[in-house]
């Protein structure tokens, strides 16, 4: 499976959105997590195995406490993947233009 596709995967359940969306805003514990969704605190170690597997997240021990923070390297494929998707949208924005010789909406023509 490309390394894009598991992000997908990961990301599409809403509880694990959530979960990286608290961590991308700053490194957070299993605790923080479980204040702030609703799940139990098992529930979301299970997740953020999940989002560490997909290399959306990693975890420093501070204590006996495990702190998750978004993982760079592993955002990388994603980022590049929804950049080439942006990409496929520009080249044929330029493309129907092109087709409707540069006048603008191709409806002013009928």
């Amino acid at each position: 499976m490309l390394s894009y596709e598991s992000s997908l995967q990961a990301l599409a359940d809403p509880t694990r959105r959530t979960i990286f969306e608290l961590v991308r805003s700053r490194p957070r514990s299993v605790a923080e997590l479980a204040a702030n969704v609703t799940v139990s605190r098992p529930a979301v170690s299970q997740h953020l195995g999940v989002l560490e597997r997909a290399r959306l997240v990693r975890h420093r021990k501070r204590g006996t406490r495990h702190v998750y923070h978004p993982d760079p390297a592993g955002l990388a494929p994603l980022r590049e993947y929804v950049e080439s998707l942006w990409d496929d949208v520009l080249t044929a924005f330029a493309a129907a233009g092109d087709e409707d010789g540069g006048n603008g909406d191709a409806r002013d023509e009928e």
